[in-house]
């Protein structure tokens, strides 16, 4: 996989500094999230993803977002904890990092130029749009917010070999 995607510094919600080249090997499924948006309920979908596939290499994370609607308004606090007592999340969360315009986070810079969205767009459209990395070769698909989790369980089965 890149250099590029694996060195881009991120933050835990629990004030951890990781990168993607923490979990070396793994196929990544990146997903910008919020709490108060209609798609919230794909946390559960994720969760189950994650449960699933992390003994074969899949390793699920999230970054809230408050870009879409102000969706995402809590702190770190807030949104641990609502997303583990609604949906049982135990996959890794991030700080909240803005996924669009001048102040974009560089990992979903690299991200979506590498995989644009329609039409090429370099914008994430909203809330719960899913990135899935190639663990060998950095490849990365792109999935619509409305494409609930469980339909990619076929890509998913197609990284893990």
């Amino acid at each position: 996989m890149s250099d590029t995607l694996l060195n881009i510094p991120c933050v835990t919600l629990k004030g951890e500094h990781k990168q993607l080249g923490d979990f070396p090997g793994k196929a990544l499924l990146v997903v910008n999230t919020a709490s108060q948006c209609g798609f919230t309920p794909q946390y559960k979908g994720l969760e189950q993803l994650w449960q699933r596939y992390r003994e074969r290499g899949l390793v699920v994370l999230g970054f809230p977002c408050n870009q879409f609607g102000k969706q995402e308004p809590g702190d770190a606090r807030d949104i641990a904890q609502f997303c583990e007592m609604n949906f049982g999340v135990s996959f890794p969360l991030f700080a909240k990092i803005e996924v669009n315009g001048d102040a974009a986070h560089p990992l979903f810079v690299e991200l979506k130029k590498r995989a644009p969205g329609l039409f090429g767009s370099q914008k994430v459209k909203w809330n719960f749009t899913k990135f899935l990395v190639d663990p060998e070769s950095g490849k990365v698909t792109r999935f619509a917010p409305s494409t609930k989790p469980d339909a990619l369980a076929g890509s998913i089965e197609a990284l893990l070999r």
